[in-house]
């Protein structure tokens, strides 16, 4: 043989071993390929597609299309699929740790969340370690609302109100103001809504706006109630198994997109309520009554999450508020 063809071989070699380390990760995510989180997913992941040449292929799956929402998170841990997105605040039956962000006007603006998640996050991150995920990043939704079929402005207007839920926090809130709660993942929130299976839910002009509930629904009611976050993880054993450049990659990638998607989510507060204005719906804060009369419950909610979150919730709460 040649060294013409001794070259060539190795060559050859050398794209064939190239090629037999690329890896595909498939990344389930709950919401539209529309959605600024889902944009936000499909920019990281075309990042890290790039940045590590190939080695490592990351594909969205946006609108529980791979997993529903409620799949994702044990899909992930199982290796079913390598890395997914989740609302961490629908796992708080799981670990009180993961419903920080979803404690009632403990925070209402995104400065204030900004400051607690920067406590929580470690917290939360060992807890996700618990469950074997690695944790990438989050991005906060835009401040929560109350969505209504009819105007409102006292807590007894929400008697019997069939309202979705998706969350410990949510649950707890629609028993505490007499509505009836009904578990909807964000995918069949349309659906739910059409059918009369759902009447109310609080979520930020964010979901609204995507799902176009003024199809169904006439009210928005700016509450501010909480800022909950999606996060981004990786199975650990999957995480383990990537070379070093690959994961210093993903890092800085997920760097980036936690600021792209704080950004985006600040951003798209204002646009998705001038949209539901735009498509006739009542836009309003709150009356001070029915404000009181949540932020009571909401009181009542940040004690009992208090009581089931132990020393690390303590402590977050705690040096949030500057006790």
């Amino acid at each position: 043989m040649t060294t013409k063809q001794i070259l060539m071989a190795g060559a050859a070699l050398a794209t064939m071993a190239g090629a037999a380390q690329a890896e595909t990760w498939d990344m389930p995510m709950a919401y539209a390929a529309t959605n600024f989180h889902s944009e936000v997913g499909a920019e990281f992941a075309t990042c890290v597609t790039e940045g590590t040449g190939g080695e490592l292929e990351i594909v969205t799956h946006p609108s529980g299309s791979l997993f529903g929402g409620a799949e994702i998170k044990r899909a992930v841990m199982t290796g079913q699929a390598n890395i997914g997105e989740r609302l961490l605040s629908a796992h708080q039956n799981e670990n009180p740790l993961y419903g920080v962000d979803s404690i009632p006007f403990l925070v209402s603006s995104f400065d204030q969340h900004e400051k607690l998640w920067g406590i929580a996050e470690p917290y939360v991150s060992d807890a996700l370690a618990e469950d074997n995920l690695h944790y990438l990043y989050s991005v906060p939704w835009p401040p929560q609302g109350l969505y209504m079929n009819k105007p409102i402005s006292s807590v007894a207007d929400l008697e019997g109100v069939k309202f979705r839920s998706y969350s410990t926090a949510t649950a707890r809130m629609a028993e505490l103001t007499g509505m009836l709660p009904v578990q909807v993942e964000a995918a069949e929130l349309s659906q739910a809504l059409a059918t009369g299976v759902a009447e109310s839910f609080i979520s930020s002009g964010a979901t609204g706006y995507d799902r176009k509930v003024w199809e169904h629904l006439s009210n928005f009611y700016e509450v501010d109630a909480w800022l909950p976050r999606n996060a981004v993880f990786v199975n650990a054993d999957a995480w383990d198994g990537l070379s070093d450049e690959a994961k210093s990659v993903m890092e800085d990638c997920a760097t980036t997109a936690a600021e792209t998607g704080l950004e985006r989510s600040k951003e798209y507060t204002q646009f998705t309520l001038d949209g539901l204005k735009e498509n006739g719906m009542t836009v309003e804060r709150a009356g001070d009554e029915l404000m009181s009369e949540l932020k009571e419950i909401g009181e009542t909610m940040t004690s009992e999450w208090l009581e089931t979150a132990g020393e690390a919730g303590t402590a977050i709460v705690e040096e949030y508020r500057g006790e």
